[in-house]
């Protein structure tokens, strides 16, 4: 009896971890969607059937496509991200901002991680539907908590038409060499405190990697106050060119 309620509080577990808060994401998309001025909702499958939020803006030209991934618990149209894939498709690049999951508005950065390789999976499936569009140049931005996760879809998925990767208040101490792509660590002198500490490791990998790291002076994990700041840093990367 033992044996057997201890595979059914297994199985439960398994479950209980098989999705993230679906009805959140839902909550956010019914919220956003009808003040999005910029960009084009859309929806990305799931191996499982559920489909994700992505907003689309397509530049008049190029073939630079820009992928972004929020940060902890909030949407693709949230704070400097949503400044970010407005001002990027305003300097001329195709930008695709994607739902990564979310779990209740208690959780921790810590209880997101087995949900790291789901959120790997929609990177990966939003990679591939802008390659069936014809970009062949994606570079993926990604702010904080989605530094982690896009951290986990590029160590574990190479795709060469991933050109480079901007992770803003990366936290962690991922090891950046283990990449075979450009990398810019963009984090803010008054940064969340073990950001700004683990700096110093993360150039170590960066360096090993062909990368830079820049810490932009006066601004604090949410670039309050540096929208423009952040954006030319971003767009210095891609080259400001499509």
């Amino acid at each position: 009896m033992r044996l057997l309620l201890a595979f059914f509080s297994l199985m439960f577990s398994l479950n209980v971890l098989a999705a993230p808060d679906y009805a959140r994401e839902k909550r956010w998309a019914d919220e956003i969607l009808p003040a999005v001025m910029t960009g084009d909702p859309v929806y990305l499958d799931q191996a499982d059937g559920h489909k994700f939020l992505g907003l689309y803006t397509e530049a008049d030209a190029g073939k630079t496509a820009v992928i972004l991934a929020h940060g902890i618990g909030v949407h693709p149209d949230w704070g400097l991200i949503g400044g970010l894939r407005q001002r990027i498709a305003d300097a001329g690049h195709t930008t695709l901002s994607v739902q990564m999951p979310v779990l209740k508005a208690d959780a921790k950065g810590e209880d997101y991680v087995p949900y790291f390789d789901l959120a790997a999976q929609r990177l990966k499936q939003s990679v591939a539907w802008l390659k069936g569009k014809g970009y062949q140049r994606i570079v993926l931005v990604s702010h904080s908590l989605g530094c982690r996760m896009t951290y986990r879809y590029l160590s574990g998925t190479p795709d060469a038409s991933v050109a480079g990767w901007v992770a803003i208040s990366m936290p962690g101490t991922e090891d950046f060499g283990r990449l075979k792509l450009p990398i810019l660590d963009l984090y803010g002198e008054n940064d969340l405190p073990h950001i700004v500490k683990h700096a110093p490791t993360r150039a170590k990998g960066l360096a090993a990697a062909g990368s830079t790291q820049n810490r932009m002076a006066g601004a604090d994990h949410f670039f309050e106050g540096k929208d423009e700041a952040l954006a030319r840093a971003v767009l210095g990367f891609l080259g400001n060119k499509p």
